[in-house]
């Protein structure tokens, strides 16, 4: 029985991980063992990263609306906590876009929620 030679198998194997390496920094994009542990890690930043934005993105939404709440005398908790009793149901990255867009609604949202918390803003 002939024997199984594999060269063309490898070969194989190894251009597709040095095709991912296009563009890392010296060997690292042209030897196999250095691009294999690189491509590697950068699976394991990918696979972290992709649930990582969605955190990042929420922060940003917060951090928008809370810039535009508090420039109408109310912070962000506290317009939440209005539309919440509002039951208004936006979600924040909606709200982040009308406050970032300076959307007359949004002013609108932040009435109503100062009067459904009791009037206290600032």
């Amino acid at each position: 029985m002939a024997r199984v030679k594999r060269g063309t198998t490898v070969r194989q194997k190894h251009n597709k991980i040095l095709e991912r390496a296009k563009g890392y920094l010296g060997r690292h994009s042209t030897t196999y063992r250095a691009a294999r542990e690189k491509t590697e890690k950068a699976g394991q930043y990918a696979y972290r990263d992709r649930r990582v934005k969605k955190r990042d993105f929420r922060s940003l939404w917060i951090v928008r609306i809370n810039a535009a709440t508090r420039m109408a005398g109310l912070t962000y908790s506290q317009f939440m906590n209005g539309l919440k009793k509002a039951g208004i149901e936006l979600d924040r990255k909606v709200l982040a876009e009308m406050a970032y867009a300076g959307d007359a609604n949004f002013a609108q949202l932040v009435e109503t929620a100062k009067r459904f918390i009791g009037g206290k803003g600032k």
